[in-house]
């Protein structure tokens, strides 16, 4: 498999799972703004959508959207038990929360990033996520992770999109739970991987 990729963005979820699931993987750099790879292919032509994440598959297919790419990654590796069973209630459970994660968490966060938003806008977003934030905090009052006691595929994308919460000036002290859910994740050395080969901290 191989994963295009973006330092920091949210291609870090899938890139965390696959380090989870402990699957082989290639990394291929993309700049959004040239829609360039590091070796200087379009990736337009890969992925015409222009975003990442995008997954190569084994079989020359390519697999876009990261709630999609993770939960394949799971079920191409059950063992790691990322995900539960299809056809589970607890999957549903899980496809549950990813669908939040990213019609309220990750979409609540794309005009934060844009220079052109008006600052109206930026309030409106900001409180919002704010809101989800409170919501998140109860949550993980009770759970080790969303969906319980064990890591799963949505905790990586929950991870990856609470770390721009410091570039958009976001501050997540009032929420001591998600506080110490995020020190919780980003203590696994799946994500400490992760993070490095993206070089978002330092190698040991």
């Amino acid at each position: 498999m191989k994963l295009y990729f973006t330092p920091g963005a949210c291609s870090l979820s899938p890139h965390i799972v696959l380090h989870e699931a402990g699957a082989a993987h290639e990394l291929v750099r993309v700049d959004l703004k040239t829609k360039k790879t590091e070796a200087g292919d379009d990736y337009l032509a890969i992925n015409p959508k222009g975003q990442v994440p995008a997954l190569a598959l084994d079989n020359g297919a390519v697999l876009t959207e990261g709630p999609a790419i993770v939960q394949y990654i799971a079920d191409k590796k059950p063992e790691a038990k990322l995900a539960p069973a299809n056809g589970s209630t607890e999957r549903y459970r899980l496809q549950e929360w990813l669908n939040y994660l990213t019609s309220e968490i990750h979409k609540s966060f794309s005009p934060l990033f844009g220079a052109d938003t008006p600052a109206e806008f930026k309030t409106i977003a900001t409180n919002k996520l704010n809101k989800q934030f409170a919501f998140l905090d109860k949550k993980l009052a009770g759970d080790g992770y969303l969906t319980g006691k064990d890591f799963s595929v949505a905790d990586a994308y929950l991870f990856t999109l609470t770390n721009w919460a410091k570039p958009v000036a976001i501050d997540l002290a009032p929420y001591p739970n998600l506080v110490a859910y995020r020190e919780r994740v980003a203590a696994r050395p799946a994500v400490q991987a992760a993070m490095m080969d993206e070089g978002l901290i330092k190698k040991a």
